[in-house]
């Protein structure tokens, strides 16, 4: 038989690990009903009809797209000892540039839409060096009865050496970023058709 003041504190003692593990309970019970709502949400959210929502979702997706693009199409580059990485991209502008008219009557209404934003990229040259680079995009998207879809992009890429301009603008929709912004437009779309 314990004494009294080791069975109080005993009692005490498991008392204390049965309301411990209580609250534990209780707040994993609330940490996976949080990722359920969470997980409901996601499943939930379609393809945005309006352009700036849409954009501001595939830019936080777009490093991740075109690392994907980077892995799957630079094999020689990395053999050569270059490694290129897409940081982040960013800095949306949607306020478009006027365009010529190339007809005397215009058909109607352009309903493409301009955007342009900055990536921000990291090369790696024979684990020795490390290039950072801030490159300019300019996507024109259209709508279509399927969802948006990429017309055209331009690109100006930032030399590594930052006292010279950047590249006059050239197309650039089969490049990197031009890949990943229409896999992730493709992926967008097949959301929505799955709805």
């Amino acid at each position: 038989m314990l004494p009294q003041k080791q069975s109080s504190i005993i009692f005490k003692l498991i008392l204390t690990c049965l309301i411990f593990w209580g609250i534990q309970g209780q707040f994993l019970v609330s940490l996976a009903e949080d990722k359920k709502e969470s997980d409901r949400q996601t499943q939930n959210k379609s393809c945005p009809q309006d352009i700036e929502p849409l954009t501001s979702l595939m830019l936080k997706d777009l490093a991740d797209y075109g690392n994907r693009v980077i892995q799957r199409t630079q094999d020689s580059h990395r053999r050569e000892g270059f490694d290129s990485y897409i940081i982040f991209a960013g800095k949306s502008e949607f306020e478009p540039l006027n365009l010529p008219q190339f007809q005397y009557n215009s058909v109607k209404e352009s309903n493409t839409e301009q955007i342009f934003f900055t990536t921000s990229e990291r090369q790696y040259i024979d684990n020795t060096r490390q290039i950072e680079t801030q490159n300019y995009h300019w996507l024109f998207l259209a709508p279509t009865s399927e969802g948006w879809h990429m017309v055209t992009m331009f690109s100006r890429f930032s030399p590594s050496a930052q006292k010279d301009l950047p590249t006059p603008p050239i197309e650039s929709s089969k490049g990197i970023i031009g890949q990943a912004v229409s896999l992730w437009l493709r992926d967008c779309r097949a959301k929505e058709a799955g709805k």
